[in-house]
Parts: C-alpha cells; sequence; structure tokens
C-alpha cells in the first residue's frame, strides 16, 4: 500500500506525543528548583578538595605541592605553599596550603588537576548552582569553600571513592612494611658483632 510506511512512522509519533504527557520517565519537563534530574555518577563540574578525619585543617590531603597549579590549562588554581609544616589526620608533619584559590569564571571543568594529583586531593564536584550576584572576588572560591570531606565524596563519587580508599590503604601498608623493614635491617646492623668461637679442629692443632 503506498504511503503506509508514513502512516506508521505517524502513529509511533503520535504514541510517544501521547505518552510524554502521561507516562512519569518520559515526562521532559521538571519543576525545577522543586524537582530535579538526578546526576549521572560520572557528571563533574568544578574542583573540590579532600581533607580525611574531622579536622578540614589537620586532615586536608592537599600539601601544595603546586602540581594542579602548573597544569591547569586556563591558570585558574592559585596555590600559596605554607612555611611551616602541621600535623595531618595520622600525626605526620606535612606542608599545606596557605592559599588555595579557584576562579569558576575561567575553570574549564577539564579534570587535569583531578588526574596529575598525586595525593588524591583534588576530586570534581556535582554542584553546578555557584553564580553570584558579583563578577570578580565573589568567582574566587577560597579554600574553605573548596574543602569538603571525603563522606561527601563518597556520597557524589562512591564507586571511584571506594577505589581511590582502597588504593590509598594499600599504599599506606607498602609504606608500613617499608618502614619496618629499614627499622630491622639498621638494628641488625647497629648490634655489636658475635665474637667468633675456635672451633675443634684450631683447638686440637694448637695442642
Amino acid at each position: 500500500m503506498i504511503g503506509s510506511g508514513v502512516l506508521k512512522g505517524m502513529a509511533v509519533t503520535a504514541r510517544n506525543f501521547v505518552g510524554s504527557y502521561f507516562e512519569k520517565d518520559r515526562l521532559i519537563t521538571v519543576q525545577y528548583p522543586e524537582e530535579r534530574n538526578p546526576l549521572p555518577e560520572n557528571y563533574r563540574n568544578f574542583p573540590f578538595l579532600i581533607y580525611d578525619g574531622n579536622d578540614a585543617e589537620a586532615g586536608l590531603r592537599c600539601v601544595a605541592c603546586k602540581i594542579c597549579e602548573k597544569e591547569c590549562p586556563p591558570q585558574c588554581i592559585y596555590i600559596t605553599k605554607s612555611e611551616d609544616k602541621k600535623p595531618d589526620y595520622m600525626g605526620k608533619p606535612q606542608f599545606y596550603p596557605a592559599v588555595f584559590d579557584i576562579d569558576i569564571s575561567v575553570c574549564m571543568s577539564c579534570q587535569i588537576c583531578v588526574e596529575v594529583c598525586p595525593f588524591e586531593a583534588i576530586k570534581m564536584d556535582k554542584v553546578f548552582e555557584l553564580s553570584r550576584r558579583e563578577r570578580f572576588d565573589a568567582l574566587l572560591m577560597r579554600k574553605n569553600e573548596l574543602t569538603k570531606s571525603n563522606s561527601y565524596y563518597h556520597e557524589i563519587h562512591p564507586m571511584e571513592a571506594a577505589e581511590v580508599d582502597a588504593k590509598l590503604a594499600e599504599a599506606a601498608e607498602a609504606a608500613a612494611k617499608k618502614k619496618a623493614a629499614a627499622a630491622a635491617a639498621s638494628t641488625t646492623s647497629s648490634a655489636p658483632p658475635t665474637p667468633a668461637t675456635p672451633s675443634a679442629t684450631s683447638r686440637s692443632s694448637t695442642s
């Protein structure tokens, strides 16, 4: 029949059109901000800093190595390294960023800062409602705004956060084993040598 393909296509279009009004999962319009579409886990927007434990200052993973600042394509990260060291959440003295700012008007969410960080200290957030009433200083996010807990990271990226925690735990275990082996070797080398006992053959030959 001539035009049967057109009729079938129109039927599919009509079915989709009617369904878009009555099927909940196919409704296109969302009453934002009262209703929000769930964001996929891999969604990323702007970076944030992670801290472990309950103290944001002591638990901050960032040691101000400035690799992310150097590798950032639009150069929107500004870091000032501390002159002193503070104990981290494990009690190890570490340098820390006295200043860590990100200009969100320049950041292009490329995630290069995340990929180059050797300490898993910076990750991508899902927050996208970052509009400001002012154009200049308000668009510069300070360290206190960027710092968020590891539990928050687990909430927004559960699979990725679990992999990172496993990797950090493995690295910490390897470092502890290496330290224990070095301490054991140092103890062995510092022990006084045991005097040699003359053998039976040497005593008989002497007599």
